[in-house]
C-alpha cells in the first residue's frame, strides 16, 4: 500500500538566529512547499522530493511527521473520564507543568493508553498544527495521521542532526535522546548533553545520524553511528502506532475514512489471494446463474410446446397458436355454449352459488345486476357478521365477494397460476 510521508518543517520561532528570516511572517506562512517521501510499501523509500501541497504525490495513506523541536512530552496517570471530557481532564492535570495556556496547546495520548495507568502525552502548539494540517488538506491530500519523529520508549535511541542548514561544527549539531524516562533535544555544547550521554551510554542505545553530520557526531560520541537520512527516519516513524490527530484535531468523516481504509487494505498484497478467491467465486456464481436461467428457459419453452400440442390435438380447427391457455378456454366455452350448458360465470351458476351461501335468517334478494362473470347484489341492513359469513361460504365454493356502496359483487375467484 503506497504511503506518502510529509516532513513538516519546524515551527518558526522568533529567536536571535531566526529574526531576519521571520520578519513579516506569521505562523504557517513562508515556504509553502513540503519535503516528502513516497514509499510503495511503507518499508522502503521509493522517491522523495519537495512540492506544494496540491502537487504532492497521491497515495493510499498520508502521514505528516513533525520536527523534534515541535513536540513536547509529559508523563501522567491517565484520568478516568469519559471520552468527551478526557481532553479537559488532561489539561487540568498538566496546567501547572506547561508554560503556555491550555487553550493554545494540543494534547495527544500514547497508543494503548489506559485509564488509571501511566502514559506519555505529546504536547504541540494547537494553532500551528491546525494551520499546517489545513494547508496540506487544502491541496487535496487528506492527512490520516500526524506523528512525532521520536518518542519516549523502552528502546533507548539517540539521533544526531543539523541545527542549521549548513553545519560547520559541533555547535551546529542537535542530539535527540529518548529512553523510558523521557525525550530531550539538546545542543552538543555545555554539560547537559554530556550528562545525557553518560545516561544513554549506560543503556544499550542505538545511535544514528544524518549523513551530513555523521563524521562530527562520531567524533563527539567517540564511537560509530548508523547513518539514517531524514526520509528513512520519517518512514520509520510512519510504521509506529502513534497518531497525534486526537480530540479537537481528530479526522472528520470517520465512516467514509473507515470505508476507504478497508478498501485500501483489500487492495494490499496481503489480500491478493482473497481478491482472487472472491473474483473466482463471483465468476462461478455468474456462470451458475446463467446455467440456471438457461434451464428455466428450456423448461418454459418445453411447457409451451406441450400446451400448443394439447391445443392442436384437442381442437384441430385451431391453426395458429398464440396463447394456448386462453385459446383452450375460449374453445371450451364455445363447446359448452353450443351444448346449451351453463358455465361457472353464467347467471344461473352465480345465482345458485349466492343462494347456497345466503346468510341464515336474511330476507330474500331484493335487487340484482348481472354482467358477464359478475353478479351485483343489494344487501341493505346486513351486519358485518352476515357479510363475513356470506364471503366465507362463497370462498369455499371458489367465488370471491367484493363489497362497495352498500352492495356485494360476486365473481369467480382467480385460480393461482
Amino acid at each position: 500500500m503506497p504511503v506518502l510521508v510529509i516532513l513538516v518543517p519546524a515551527r518558526a520561532r522568533l529567536s536571535a538566529r531566526a529574526l531576519d528570516g521571520a520578519a513579516g511572517k506569521g505562523e504557517g506562512e513562508g515556504d509553502d512547499t513540503f519535503a516528502y517521501v513516497l514509499s510503495p510499501d511503507g518499508l522502503q523509500v521509493g522517491s522523495q522530493g519537495r512540492a506544494r501541497p496540491e502537487l504532492l504525490p497521491r497515495a493510499d495513506s498520508v502521514v505528516a511527521v513533525l520536527a523534534d523541536a515541535d513536540v513536547g512530552w509529559q508523563r501522567v496517570t491517565v484520568p478516568r473520564a469519559p471520552a468527551s471530557r478526557l481532553r479537559a481532564a488532561l489539561g487540568g492535570m498538566l496546567e501547572e507543568r506547561l508554560l503556555d495556556d491550555d487553550a493554545a496547546l494540543h494534547l495527544a495520548l500514547a497508543p494503548g493508553a489506559a485509564a488509571g495507568a501511566e502514559a506519555w502525552v505529546a504536547v504541540v502548539h494547537r494553532g500551528w498544527l491546525r494551520a499546517t494540517i489545513e494547508r496540506i488538506e487544502r491541496g487535496g491530500r487528506i492527512v490520516d495521521r500526524v506523528l512525532p519523529p521520536a518518542w519516549p520508549g523502552d528502546a533507548p535511541q539517540g539521533h544526531f542532526q543539523a541545527a542549521t542548514a549548513a553545519p560547520a561544527g559541533t555547535a551546529d549539531l542537535m542530539l535527540s535522546c529518548a529512553d523510558a524516562q523521557g525525550l530531550a533535544l539538546l545542543r552538543l555544547q555545555g554539560s547537559l548533553a554530556r550528562a545525557w550521554l553518560a545516561r544513554m551510554q549506560a543503556q544499550p542505545t542505538r545511535w544514528t545520524a544524518t549523513p551530513e553530520v555523521a563524521a562530527p557526531a562520531e567524533r563527539w560520541l567517540g564511537s560509530g553511528v548508523t547513518v539514517l537520512t531524514d526520509a528513512e527516519r520519517a518512514l520509520q516513524a510512519a510504521r509506529s502506532l502513534w497518531n497525534l490527530r486526537q480530540f479537537e484535531l481528530a479526522p472528520r468523516h470517520r465512516g467514509a475514512r473507515a470505508l476507504r481504509d478497508a478498501w485500501h487494505r483489500l487492495r494490499s498484497p496481503a489480500w491478493r489471494p482473497a481478491r482472487i478467491g472472491l473474483a473466482a467465486l463471483l465468476v462461478l456464481q455468474l456462470a451458475g446463474l446463467n446455467a440456471w436461467a438457461w434451464q428455466q428457459r428450456q423448461a418454459v419453452a418445453a411447457r409451451q410446446q406441450q400446451q400448443a400440442a394439447l391445443l392442436r390435438s384437442t381442437f384441430p380447427a385451431v391453426r395458429a397458436v398464440l396463447d394456448a391457455p386462453l385459446q383452450m378456454r375460449r374453445e371450451t366455452e364455445a363447446l359448452r355454449a353450443a351444448a346449451g350448458r351453463a358455465g361457472a360465470e353464467d347467471l344461473e351458476a352465480l345465482l345458485g352459488a349466492a343462494a347456497a351461501a345466503w346468510p341464515d335468517g336474511q330476507e330474500p334478494l331484493q335487487a340484482l345486476r348481472f354482467e358477464p362473470g359478475r353478479l351485483s347484489l343489494r344487501a341493505p341492513g346486513w351486519t358485518d357478521a352476515q357479510t363475513q359469513q356470506f364471503r366465507e361460504r362463497l370462498r369455499a365454493a371458489g367465488y370471491a365477494v367484493d363489497s362497495a356502496e352498500g352492495g356485494l359483487t360476486l365473481s369467480r375467484a382467480e385460480r393461482p397460476a
